[in-house]
């Protein structure tokens, strides 16, 4: 079992930059792929970004390379991800995400991960 937490969402202005951090408590989080996903308004749950277990290997859904970093510690039980020059369009709820599966493999698909966490919202004003 993992349990998940996300932290850091936020109001910020189109730009901006913000930071959300993901704490896992349980077993072995450093087994464990892990992913960021968001959820617009309207709209399905999507991936944004996944993190190999070693923290080597990263993945971004394309639109949103460039501009947001995903990151992990695994010496804190933590996962990141940091977003820069932030559009309104970034309005969400943020969820990260646990593959039990671990390993090099990322996976993009929602099916592929076991645990979540409750979502921080990040809203973006323009």
């Amino acid at each position: 079992q993992l349990q998940l937490v996300e932290s850091g969402g936020g109001l910020v202005q189109a730009g901006g930059s913000l930071g959300i951090s993901c704490a896992a408590s349980g077993r072995a989080f450093s087994s464990y792929a892990m992913g960021w996903f968001r959820h617009l308004p309207g709209k399905e749950r999507e991936f944004v970004a996944g993190i190999s277990s070693s923290g080597h290997m990263v993945d971004y859904e394309s639109s949103l390379k460039g501009r947001f970093t995903i990151s992990r510690d695994n010496a804190k039980n933590t996962m990141y991800l940091q977003m820069n020059n932030l559009k309104p369009e970034d309005t969400a709820v943020y969820y990260c995400a646990a593959d039990p599966r671990g390993g090099a493999r990322i996976a993009t698909m929602r099916s592929s991960y076991d645990y979540w966490g409750q979502g921080t919202q990040v809203t973006v004003s323009s």
